[in-house]
């Protein structure tokens, strides 16, 4: 679970997914009960708190100031490290609920005994007993990926709020790839903030205005389509073929597909990179008798990235 991600979990953390326990293999229903009080919890809780990123032998400290009020919710994230560049996002309604979000939460299924697992189809879901996190009693959840196509995580909850105290992500060897830790933490509405530092993006909702088209690149999509995903995994929003980058997730994992102009002398290849559990895959291809970059990018295996890209075509002109 990446930093940005984190912050942004309430954006992409809608589509709904009756959670069902008894007809699920390795899933605890108390664990899936405190994956829906989290998807609450991370939106509708006042806080504020100093927290650390881990990845390799990086570390980075960070500031995260979280409000609700009046029905919308706000943050600001600052870097304690080097910069002290901020990012904020402001007036978010509560009741705009996004992909990801509703993926975490226990449906209708769960209670009337439906067939579907939600989550569980393709994560075995687990408690894992108690532990203290930013002085905090917290519960531990242990959630491990059924295929091989996603990341395993290891998730503390605050036991009186469900908030999200610290998360591991999981190669398939359990090796530890990631990690989030509140070091400190106060629930309730965050004072007012001292000296402002830069604001190097800023997300608000202003009323009446609309999102700017996608840069003429040059490329005549002509629409375009990922054939593939792993299971579980469903798009973040609108899929215009006119778009060129396309956002999915399962819940607990996004990646995204870029779809981009490339050099007709520039020869077909790859190549790949991974930061802590974060990969990027990149692939020149000719499609349609176009040359085009396809890159992927996000919280999945460099494998599964590559299976994306290869399943990605243009439509016949």
């Amino acid at each position: 679970m990446t930093v940005l991600r984190y912050i942004s979990l309430g954006l992409l953390l809608a589509v709904v997914l009756p959670l069902q326990a008894q007809n699920c293999r390795d899933v605890d229903p108390d664990a899936l009960a405190w994956l829906d009080r989290m998807s609450h919890s991370l939106r509708e809780v006042s806080y504020e708190g100093v927290f650390t990123y881990e990845h390799g032998n990086s570390m980075q400290a960070m500031r995260i100031s979280h409000s609700v009020e009046n029905g919308a919710e706000s943050e600001e994230l600052t870097d304690l490290s080097g910069s002290r560049a901020s990012i904020v996002r402001s007036s978010h309604p509560l009741d705009c609920v996004h992909p990801g979000h509703r993926l975490l939460r226990v449906g209708p299924g769960f209670s009337s005994g439906g067939e579907d697992c939600g989550l569980g189809e393709f994560y075995r879901l687990r408690m894992a007993g108690e532990n203290r996190v930013a002085g905090r009693n917290a519960v531990i959840l242990q959630i491990l990926p059924r295929d091989m196509y996603r990341y395993g995580y290891q998730m503390a909850l605050d036991q009186e709020t469900g908030l999200l105290l610290k998360s591991q992500t999981l190669a398939q060897d359990g090796k530890i790839l990631e990690r989030f830790q509140f070091a400190d933490i106060r629930l309730g509405t965050p004072g007012s903030a001292g000296t402002r530092v830069d604001v190097i993006h800023h997300a608000g909702h202003p009323t009446g205005v609309e999102e700017s088209s996608s840069p003429d690149t040059g490329l005549d999509t002509g629409g375009w389509q990922v054939h593939w995903v792993p299971e579980g995994f469903t798009p973040t929003g609108a899929m215009a073929g006119e778009s060129l980058e396309k956002t999915f997730t399962d819940g607990l994992a996004v990646f995204s597909v870029y779809l981009e102009p490339g050099k007709a002398s520039l020869a077909p290849g790859e190549g790949r990179a991974r930061l802590g559990g974060t990969s990027a895959y990149t692939r020149g291809r000719a499609l349609q008798g176009r040359s085009v970059l396809i890159t992927v990018v996000g919280e999945i295996p460099v494998n599964t990235a590559r299976i994306v890209a290869s399943k990605v075509s243009l439509a016949v002109r």
